[in-house]
Protein backbone atom coordinates (compact mmCIF):
# COMPACT_ATOMS: atom_id res chain seq x y z
CA UNK A 1 0.00 0.00 0.00
CA UNK A 2 2.67 2.41 0.84
CA UNK A 3 6.33 2.69 -0.49
CA UNK A 4 9.11 2.44 2.23
CA UNK A 5 9.89 5.87 0.95
CA UNK A 6 6.44 6.71 2.73
CA UNK A 7 7.24 5.01 5.80
CA UNK A 8 10.72 6.44 6.30
CA UNK A 9 9.58 10.27 6.29
CA UNK A 10 6.64 9.05 8.78
CA UNK A 11 9.46 7.32 11.00
CA UNK A 12 11.64 9.82 10.31
CA UNK A 13 10.44 12.96 9.32
CA UNK A 14 12.62 16.01 8.09
CA UNK A 15 12.15 19.40 9.02
CA UNK A 16 9.67 18.77 11.71
CA UNK A 17 8.98 22.06 13.80
CA UNK A 18 8.22 25.74 13.67
CA UNK A 19 10.35 28.64 13.01
CA UNK A 20 9.62 31.54 15.27
CA UNK A 21 10.68 34.53 13.01
CA UNK A 22 8.88 32.70 10.05
CA UNK A 23 9.06 35.21 6.59
CA UNK A 24 6.25 32.95 6.00
CA UNK A 25 3.78 30.97 7.48
CA UNK A 26 0.72 28.65 5.60
CA UNK A 27 -1.73 27.07 6.91
CA UNK A 28 -4.13 24.31 5.53
CA UNK A 29 -6.48 21.81 6.85
CA UNK A 30 -8.98 18.90 5.74
CA UNK A 31 -12.02 19.84 8.07
CA UNK A 32 -13.28 15.73 6.76
CA UNK A 33 -10.55 14.21 8.11
CA UNK A 34 -9.12 16.33 10.79
CA UNK A 35 -5.66 16.91 9.06
CA UNK A 36 -3.72 20.45 9.49
CA UNK A 37 -0.38 21.63 8.07
CA UNK A 38 0.80 24.54 8.95
CA UNK A 39 4.84 25.41 7.02
CA UNK A 40 6.79 27.99 7.99
CA UNK A 41 10.08 29.35 5.55
CA UNK A 42 13.00 31.30 5.92
CA UNK A 43 13.93 33.61 2.68
CA UNK A 44 16.89 34.98 2.18
CA UNK A 45 17.42 36.53 -1.57
CA UNK A 46 14.38 34.79 -2.77
CA UNK A 47 15.44 31.19 -1.67
CA UNK A 48 13.79 29.03 0.81
CA UNK A 49 16.94 28.78 3.54
CA UNK A 50 14.87 27.43 5.94
CA UNK A 51 11.89 24.92 5.96
CA UNK A 52 10.01 23.71 8.82
CA UNK A 53 6.38 22.14 9.27
CA UNK A 54 3.73 20.98 12.39
CA UNK A 55 1.26 18.24 10.92
CA UNK A 56 -1.65 17.02 12.78
CA UNK A 57 -2.49 13.72 10.88
CA UNK A 58 -2.27 10.19 9.74
CA UNK A 59 1.66 9.12 8.43
CA UNK A 60 0.78 9.68 4.88
CA UNK A 61 -0.25 13.39 6.08
CA UNK A 62 3.23 13.47 7.86
CA UNK A 63 5.41 11.90 5.12
CA UNK A 64 3.88 14.34 2.29
CA UNK A 65 4.74 17.35 4.50
CA UNK A 66 8.34 16.00 5.23
CA UNK A 67 8.65 15.33 2.06
CA UNK A 68 7.14 18.69 0.76
CA UNK A 69 9.82 20.55 2.51
CA UNK A 70 12.76 18.56 1.48
CA UNK A 71 11.77 19.26 -2.01
CA UNK A 72 11.80 23.13 -1.41
CA UNK A 73 14.69 23.31 0.93
CA UNK A 74 17.46 25.46 -0.91
CA UNK A 75 14.84 26.75 -4.30
CA UNK A 76 13.98 29.58 -5.40
CA UNK A 77 10.61 30.93 -4.23
CA UNK A 78 9.37 29.87 -8.17
CA UNK A 79 11.20 26.87 -7.82
CA UNK A 80 9.21 26.01 -5.13
CA UNK A 81 6.12 26.74 -6.33
CA UNK A 82 6.35 24.48 -8.92
CA UNK A 83 6.34 21.84 -6.45
CA UNK A 84 2.54 19.84 -6.69
CA UNK A 85 0.48 17.16 -5.11
CA UNK A 86 2.30 14.87 -7.61
CA UNK A 87 5.75 15.81 -7.75
CA UNK A 88 5.51 15.06 -3.79
CA UNK A 89 3.28 12.13 -4.67
CA UNK A 90 6.12 11.13 -7.45
CA UNK A 91 9.25 11.41 -4.67
CA UNK A 92 7.30 9.48 -2.12
CA UNK A 93 7.10 6.03 -4.60
CA UNK A 94 3.51 6.92 -5.50
CA UNK A 95 0.76 7.32 -2.78
CA UNK A 96 -2.62 5.65 -2.71
CA UNK A 97 -5.35 6.95 -4.22
CA UNK A 98 -7.32 7.88 -1.27
CA UNK A 99 -4.61 9.66 0.29
CA UNK A 100 -3.45 11.91 -2.54
CA UNK A 101 -5.11 14.52 -1.01
CA UNK A 102 -2.30 14.66 1.59
CA UNK A 103 0.36 15.66 -0.81
CA UNK A 104 -2.20 18.40 -2.00
CA UNK A 105 -2.31 19.88 1.62
CA UNK A 106 1.47 19.97 1.64
CA UNK A 107 1.80 21.50 -1.46
CA UNK A 108 -0.94 23.76 -0.61
CA UNK A 109 0.61 25.17 2.61
CA UNK A 110 4.13 26.13 0.77
CA UNK A 111 1.97 27.95 -1.71
CA UNK A 112 0.22 29.55 1.18
CA UNK A 113 4.00 30.10 3.09
CA UNK A 114 5.28 31.65 -0.16
CA UNK A 115 1.99 33.63 -1.09
CA UNK A 116 2.58 35.03 3.15
CA UNK A 117 5.73 35.89 2.35
CA UNK A 118 5.48 38.25 -0.46
CA UNK A 119 2.09 39.72 1.47
CA UNK A 120 3.69 40.73 4.51
CA UNK A 121 6.40 42.44 1.96
CA UNK A 122 4.32 44.32 -0.15
CA UNK A 123 5.17 42.71 -3.08
CA UNK A 124 1.95 42.71 -4.76
CA UNK A 125 3.03 42.85 -8.51
CA UNK A 126 4.89 39.05 -7.43
CA UNK A 127 1.40 37.65 -6.10
CA UNK A 128 -0.30 38.44 -9.42
CA UNK A 129 2.23 37.38 -11.33
CA UNK A 130 2.77 34.23 -9.69
CA UNK A 131 -0.92 33.65 -9.54
CA UNK A 132 -0.77 33.99 -5.75
CA UNK A 133 -2.78 36.95 -5.08
CA UNK A 134 -6.28 35.04 -3.97
CA UNK A 135 -3.70 32.46 -1.48
CA UNK A 136 -2.59 35.69 0.30
CA UNK A 137 -5.99 37.36 1.09
CA UNK A 138 -7.62 34.14 2.84
CA UNK A 139 -5.63 33.18 6.11
CA UNK A 140 -6.43 29.61 5.90
CA UNK A 141 -7.42 27.33 3.39
CA UNK A 142 -9.46 24.31 4.10
CA UNK A 143 -9.55 20.90 1.85
CA UNK A 144 -12.93 18.94 1.71
CA UNK A 145 -11.45 15.82 0.10
CA UNK A 146 -12.49 12.89 1.94
CA UNK A 147 -9.72 10.72 3.67
CA UNK A 148 -9.75 6.99 3.89
CA UNK A 149 -7.58 5.57 6.56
Amino acid sequence: MYSEKVFEHFRNPRNVGVIEDADGVGTVGNPVCGDLMTMYIKVKDDRIEDIKFQTFGCGAAIATSSMATELAKGKTLEEALKITKQTVADALGGLPPQKMHCSNLASDALKRAIADYLKKRGREEDLKRLGLDKLAEEEHEEHGEVCEA
